[in-house]
């Protein structure tokens, strides 16, 4: 089986996604955080302080990064985000600006020529995204908006940027036909519930892989993008 999960930020991909990987056996693929590609592609800067051509290079930088390490999986994976996350971040960008903080309080904002070309290039990056998920996935489980943002120096705290994106990413599965299930809850109500739903035989209990989760979770280095060192 190769499963994504799914969702905007903050909501828990990370997480569920390593315990979804422990209790089934199925290899985790991910790629890249912004925090680790900022200071080998664009050091010094922080994500909201990007251009346009900066952020569309990120998308790029990353989806490659994800599709290699999927390729290397042939048998199964589960997959914390999609190809489809970078590009549904950067097209949501039109609506509410290139640094959503700055846009927090406005419904929306001055579409300038480069903002149109901006979002003429993620429309045809599209394409190429929509058609992976299509071929890459068989099924995705979406983690709904469950919890309130918290700021962590890093991500947009734009209520209405992540929800956009969500409704975006949703939108494209229907569109495409792509199976999922939106599963909520806590992590154990989260496990159970993807178990019951694909007919999954568990190699590990829950507790066991939550708290393998919890361990692996923790190793995870959120030092600011500006403050790490490219390696």
């Amino acid at each position: 089986m190769k499963l994504a999960i799914a969702g905007t930020y903050s909501v828990g991909k990370t997480l569920t996604t390593m315990a979804v990987a422990h209790l089934t056996g199925l290899p985790r693929s991910s790629a890249k955080t912004m925090r680790e590609l900022l200071p080998i592609s664009i050091p010094g800067k922080t994500l909201e302080e990007c251009t346009p051509a900066e952020l569309i290079m990120l998308i790029m930088r990353r989806n490659q990064e994800r599709a290699v390490n999927e390729s290397h999986l042939p048998d199964g994976f589960v997959s914390d985000g999609s190809s489809l996350h970078e590009w549904a971040y950067g097209t949501v960008r039109v609506l509410v600006g290139i640094n959503p903080n700055e846009s927090v309080h406005l419904d929306d904002v001055e579409l300038t020529d480069e903002i149109r070309f901006y979002g003429n290039v993620l429309e045809q990056m599209g394409v190429p995204a929509k058609q992976h998920a299509k071929a890459a996935y068989d099924s995705f489980v979406h983690l709904p908006i469950e919890f309130p943002l918290v700021p962590d120096g890093h991500r947009p705290v734009n209520e209405r940027f992540r929800s956009l994106a969500d409704e975006l990413m949703l939108r494209t599965l229907n569109e495409l036909s792509i199976p999922y299930h939106t599963v909520g809850g806590t992590i154990p109500e989260r496990l159970q519930k993807i178990v019951d739903i694909y007919g999954i035989r568990p190699v590990v209990g829950i507790d066991e892989a939550i708290s393998k989760a919890r361990a692996e979770y923790a190793l995870i280095d959120t030092t600011n993008e500006v403050d790490r060192i490219a390696v």
